[in-house]
């Protein structure tokens, strides 16, 4: 997992508890796609973006890759957006 953003970085936007975001992320990481994770919980930047890409609620888990974001993708749709 990283911690610096680029171009082609996959941000995955979380909250602890979340049944979905634990799944994405076991599967992005069995996948080995790395991956910045954003707790909306704590970083309400983070929060911000979640509530843009989702028609204003906190969806999650949503995943940012440059400028397109998903809401509650499978690890298909983040692949085939890499």
């Amino acid at each position: 997992m990283s911690d610096v953003s680029t171009d082609k970085t996959v941000d995955f936007y979380w909250r602890p508890g979340c049944p979905f975001c634990m799944k994405l992320e076991f599967s992005l990481r069995r996948n080995g796609i790395e991956f910045v994770k954003h707790n909306i919980w704590e970083n309400p930047e983070a929060a911000a973006v979640v509530r843009a890409a989702a028609d204003g609620n906190e969806t999650v888990p949503t995943v940012v890759v440059g400028n397109t974001a998903l809401v509650n993708p499978s690890v298909k749709q983040v692949k085939r957006l890499l």
